[in-house]
């Protein structure tokens, strides 16, 4: 198995497929200090004439702190066979496991970041973006109520793709 750097819109399937179909790690820092978190929520899309990915994080998020200081983050799509390394991933802070350790992920440099061996496909972004989201623009309020109960509402980050790699089996 090996990674191949791939154009985007040349791909031989919909990012959406995966999206919907795989797991994602975000990821950011460097190879000998990262965290990565599981999100489910996130999106793709164009931008100021980029494709870029669009993350949701909320702010006590040990990798928000390093998505604040890095330049570039990977997201990272796995396939089904590692639902429990996502949930571990999702459910565990990096302040207070190795995560890398604990879940035997390994840790590799992709473009001018850092993502895992063990994905299907890793998305190099440059951020571009970072706002929290105002409670006043939300307009259904029951979106509040539901998932935020009026606080720790999410950072947006958006990124521009800058380099996508797909492992070829």
């Amino acid at each position: 198995m090996f990674f191949k750097e791939e154009n985007i819109s040349e791909m031989p399937f919909k990012i959406s497929d995966i999206v919907n179909n795989m797991g994602m790690l975000i990821t950011a820092g460097t190879l000998e200090s990262h965290n990565t978190m599981t999100a489910t929520w996130g999106g793709l899309g164009v931008l100021w004439d980029n494709s870029v990915v669009t993350l949701y994080v909320r702010p006590q998020r040990y990798t928000r702190e390093f998505l604040d200081r890095e330049k570039f983050f990977t997201t990272s799509f796995f396939s089904d066979k590692y639902q429990d390394v996502l949930k571990f991933c999702g459910t565990n802070s990096g302040r207070n496991v190795n995560k890398d350790e604990k879940t035997g992920l390994t840790p590799k440099v992709f473009g001018e970041s850092v993502a895992y061996e063990e994905a299907e496909l890793v998305v190099v972004c440059e951020k571009q973006y970072r706002n929290m989201m105002e409670p006043e623009n939300i307009f259904d309020k029951k979106i509040i109520k539901t998932f935020y109960d009026e606080q720790d509402f999410h950072y947006i980050y958006i990124g521009k793709i800058i380099h996508t790699f797909l492992k070829h089996h």
